[in-house]
């Protein structure tokens, strides 16, 4: 009896085993020909591409700029030369994107409440159109309209033909102050009911007949107040085909943004903002906006390098990085005016470039196709990625999964004290950010791949989707993923560098950037010789869906 309750215990361990090992992923093999050929990424190559990438001549690569469009040519003449498929606009590397550019002075600017001139760029500043306006002056609390929530702003007040004025100590969703009000949250707002059910300050301004909105600054904006010339003085632009940050602005309604000591003298006293009643002020007013609008141009770059079979290179893995960062300031304090963006993102674009390279001249050939694009505009609001998903010049539903390099040159030295590198990665670390996320078989390619090659320490705490940082948020994969396209970010960590002129291409750890471009390169072989596009099984976390 003991004997055969043994055998049966034996049967029933190594029915487990079996079941359990059929789950697990395959261990992943990396071949020799697949080491021999990312043996082509050198950390010689990296630096001698980001020297010139984020060097002094390309001014910080700003969008739109001369810098930039400079990176851009470089790229696209060495895709030419490695025989890549031009993938952009018109048989081009190219995806051109039209830029709103507006560009504001005093001469076209002026704001009077009676006698009282106040002084653009200074009392105040224009946050959009192009027009005159006078009229009466109405308070009316935040200016929100929330019907789930019993909120109407112009309760007890009539704003047509007049200019409302509108303040809220809430913290600011951007410096045109429209903090929600208390009580609502971006889940009360479908956007299919705005208007209807809801409206921001100036949706329901509009709607309700009013001439102009003054947003008074709330304490958020008191001690940012002199750094905003800086910013809202100098020329805006946005991509035309895009909602940055709402609709397009409206040409024939003014916005202004009044400081907090103007604003509390126009309406009779802080009490009076405070309190949040709607009341006519009692006062009119006369305002001038303008600003020289004209359209600029940039691009994103985009190639493609064909697969070797005839019915997978249909599909593509996407690999990309943005090429873009924050230019000249010419305010900035010190002798340095140029922010180069080594590591943000030049340590990407350039690896980006260097698997390009390396793939060119493998003896390799990919199943599937392999996308590579160079994204601009991430550094003010994910523009590039935000269009190339939008308005894409492939079969965007044909990308299996994308890779995003954004920051992978920094490496934390020994005996760093200096809190700013506190979460910087060591030599031989790097942050993996969404592999896990959205395709099982997507992390474990990731996961499978590093094991097998460097072991390289794989750190995934950002995965958490209370992380405080909000990196999933802050670069290009985020809009593939909205996109329904599993990503993976790789990442370093802020440093003491991070977007500061500091940020030099004499401080990159180009061993570890090879390590890191090597293993993701091994990975895009990986996932385009899959027999089956990764499925998402998985549903991204309700507070990284937006």
């Amino acid at each position: 009896m003991k004997k055969h309750l043994y055998g049966l215990l034996v049967i029933a361990v190594l029915a487990a085993q079996t079941a359990f090992a059929q789950t697990q992923p395959k261990p992943i093999r990396i071949t020799p020909a697949e080491r021999k050929a990312v043996e082509g990424v050198t950390a010689k190559q990296l630096s001698d591409y980001l020297h010139f990438v984020a060097s002094d001549e390309m001014e910080g690569r700003d969008t739109p700029s001369r810098g930039l469009d400079t990176t851009a040519k470089f790229i696209g003449m060495n895709l030419s030369r490695w025989g890549f498929k031009p993938a952009g606009d018109d048989g081009t590397y190219y995806q051109k994107i039209a830029l709103r550019s507006e560009t504001a002075d005093a001469d076209s600017n002026s704001f009077k409440v009676g006698d009282t001139t106040y002084k653009f760029n200074e009392d105040y500043f224009r946050l959009a159109g192009n027009i005159s306006v006078s009229g009466p002056l109405v308070f009316v609390g935040d200016g929100w309209m929330v019907k789930s929530k019993g909120i109407d702003a112009y309760k007890g007040v009539d704003v047509s033909g007049k200019i409302v004025v509108i303040y809220s100590k809430a913290p600011a969703r951007g410096i045109n102050g429209m903090a929600l009000p208390a009580g609502v949250t971006q889940a009360d707002l479908k956007p299919e009911a705005k208007g209807v059910d809801w409206a921001d300050p100036t949706t329901y301004a509009k709607s309700k007949g009013a001439k102009g909105l003054i947003t008074i600054a709330g304490p958020q904006l008191v001690n940012f107040w002199p750094r905003l010339k800086g910013f809202l003085g100098r020329e805006r632009v946005s991509p035309e085909k895009l909602e940055t940050g709402g609709q397009q602005a409206d040409p024939n309604f003014p916005v202004l943004l009044l400081s907090s000591p103007a604003g509390e003298a126009l309406v009779g006293g802080k009490e009076k903002l405070d309190a949040g009643t709607a009341f006519e002020i009692g006062k009119d007013v006369a305002i001038t906006a303008g600003a020289k609008v004209e359209t600029k141009w940039t691009q994103n770059v985009v190639a493609l390098w064909e697969g070797s079979d005839p019915v997978l290179k249909k599909e593509m893995v996407a690999i990309g990085a943005h090429y873009d960062h924050d230019g000249v300031r010419p305010d900035a304090p010190g002798p340095d005016k140029i922010w180069n963006g080594a590591d943000d993102d030049g340590s990407g674009t350039v690896a980006v470039l260097s698997i390009a390279e390396a793939l060119a001249h493998s003896a390799i050939k990919p199943k599937r196709s392999i996308l590579f694009v160079w994204h601009c505009g991430e550094e003010k609001g994910l523009w590039g990625s935000e269009y190339f998903n939008k308005f894409p010049t492939v079969d965007i539903k044909q990308v299996v999964a994308q890779l995003n390099i954004d920051m992978i040159g920094r490496s934390k030295p020994a005996g760093d004290t200096d809190p700013k590198d506190a979460e910087l990665s060591g030599p031989n670390m790097i942050y993996v950010i969404g592999k896990d996320m959205m395709s099982s078989t997507l992390g474990n390619i990731v996961s499978g791949v590093n094991s097998a090659y460097l072991k390289m320490d794989y750190d995934t705490r950002y995965d958490d989707p209370n992380d405080k940082n909000r990196f999933f948020f802050r670069s290009d994969h985020f809009n593939y993923a909205q996109n329904g396209i599993p990503v993976t970010f790789w990442f370093d960590g802020v440093h003491v560098d991070y977007h500061q002129p500091s940020d030099t291409a004499d401080k990159i750890d180009y061993v570890k950037m090879e390590k890191v471009t090597r293993t993701i390169m091994l990975t895009l072989f990986k996932l385009a010789d899959l027999k089956v596009r990764p499925a998402i099984d998985k549903e991204l976390p309700k507070e990284l869906r937006r």
